[in-house]
């Protein structure tokens, strides 16, 4: 009986639930760099096990393989992060004293369960569409912007902070979930989109509505200047302004910010230089006709906010964050609304983007397209 892709994919990930377990017991774990090469050995193996097991019927998508291993790294991660919070035990003990010290942290653990949770389901989620012969742009999209911020907080905090003078050689485990989704990125970028085609006509009709005639995105407008003013405001609080506005915000809302581990502030300063930026270009966007490229960015926006604001929540409200830098009792609601909105609304324009596209198309690239149909 043959087994499909998805479901041999699946159990493979589950796997690293014995493997964790066995080499939590072997003596030699306790060294740094056998921990290191534990780890290259057992990616690699995996690799082959895939390619082995994927022989019959070969994907035509390389990123198959990828995608493979990264789950198999994502219940890694659920374990990591469920046995630091005390649900189970006698798995990644190891790991986290002579491996990954800094994963034991709050934000450690935040991430480790979006890694185990959403981008597992993405993973496998886009591996069944590959064995199908499916498209999967949108959703590879919304995770290249999800894993690249994760990882670039993740590694620049672990430098940076507290923990940088306790960085082990399994640090460099890191790196290859750095660079191979850059590379992943580029090739689903190259994916034709699947949209539901409109003619000319129509895509014309809708870009000549001023934001005025279109309710939904003249909230959106609202909602991007607001985010450009709060995340301004924010990299200022991160970078230890001085005004008043900024000492009462950061001891009444968002002690967090000072936390030595220093993941929430590279956080606000990549949101700084990086988010604000691409703000400032989706309001041009929802402003000025035919910027397809709004189409892409937006997703990959989405998923990168998505992943920090879980994160940057979860880890200003841990019981393990250290009480001088949780979230005031008397300013959780207000905390919670604004770093909710601010999570929501990219979501919220991505799928505005994503279900009506219309205003975002070029119309002369329609009207090609139509003429080659009659052509033919």
């Amino acid at each position: 009986m043959k087994i499909p892709q998805p479901i041999w994919v699946f159990i493979l990930s589950l796997s690293a639930i014995p493997i964790t377990y066995t080499v939590n017991n072997i003596p030699a774990s306790e060294d740094p760099f056998a921990i290191l090469g534990i780890g290259v050995a057992v990616l690699v193996v995996l690799f082959f096990l895939v390619c082995f097991a994927a022989r019959s019927n070969p994907p035509q998508d390389p990123l198959f393989y990828m995608f493979t291993v990264f789950s198999f790294t994502c219940v890694i991660d659920l374990i990591i992060s469920l046995e630091q919070d005390g649900f189970i035990s006698g798995f990644m003990d190891f790991y986290i004293k002579e491996g990954e010290p800094y994963l034991r942290t709050p934000y450690g653990r935040m991430i480790c369960y979006w890694d185990g949770t959403v981008h597992y389901a993405l993973y496998l989620m886009m591996v069944t569409r590959i064995s199908k012969r499916q498209g999967y742009r949108s959703a590879g999209l919304y995770w290249l912007g999800s894993i690249l911020l994760s990882m670039i907080v993740f590694l620049a905090g672990n430098i940076v902070g507290k923990y940088g003078s306790d960085i082990h050689p399994a640090f460099l485990l890191n790196i290859p979930f750095l660079f191979l989704p850059v590379w992943a990125g580029v090739k689903v970028s190259e994916k034709p989109r699947t949209l539901t085609p409109r003619t000319a006509d129509e895509v014309a009709v809708e870009q000549q509505k001023l934001p005025h005639q279109r309710p939904l995105d003249l909230l959106l407008l609202i909602f991007l200047l607001s985010s450009i003013a709060y995340t301004l405001f924010r990299g200022f609080v991160a970078l230890d302004c001085p005004s008043e506005s900024c000492f009462n915000y950061i001891y009444q809302y968002e002690p967090y910010l000072k936390d030595p581990v220093a993941y929430p502030k590279v956080q606000m300063l990549v949101y700084l230089f990086y988010a604000l930026p691409l703000l400032c270009l989706f309001v041009y966007g929802l402003l000025k006709p035919g910027c397809s490229w709004m189409l892409d960015w937006t997703l990959v926006f989405a998923g990168a906010v998505a992943q920090a604001q879980f994160t940057h929540i979860g880890g200003s409200l841990h019981p393990w964050t250290p009480y001088t830098y949780r979230v005031p009792e008397e300013t959780v609601w207000p905390f919670l609304l604004m770093n909710l909105l601010y999570a929501v609304g990219p979501q919220i324009l991505a799928l505005r983007c994503l279900m009506h596209p219309e205003f975002f198309l070029s119309p002369a690239a329609l009207r090609e397209a139509d003429q080659d149909k009659k052509h033919k």
